[in-house]
């Protein structure tokens, strides 16, 4: 379920209050593949195990908040850098 608009306008990084955007499709093959070969890891050192189907990228591009289920998970031990 993609994220609504009116939603996006309004988040921000919680650490560096950056705006956000929707991560591209190629960004997200690459972390996929990385989560597939087990060599992905969240910034809190956690494995990540689920394939992203979405995700939102931080405007300077180092950091992804995965969105699941439509919800973004806006923890920063949670975040990927990208």
């Amino acid at each position: 379920m993609p994220i609504a608009s009116d939603l996006l306008e309004i988040l921000v990084c919680p650490e560096t209050r950056q705006p956000l955007r929707v991560a591209p499709g190629d960004l997200l093959a690459r972390l996929n593949q990385q989560i597939a070969e087990k060599k992905l890891r969240n910034r809190g050192g956690q494995a990540v195990a689920k394939p992203i189907s979405e995700a939102l990228l931080r405007e300077d591009g180092h950091v992804v908040y995965v969105v699941d289920d439509g919800i973004p998970v806006m923890l920063v031990e949670e975040s990927i850098e990208v």
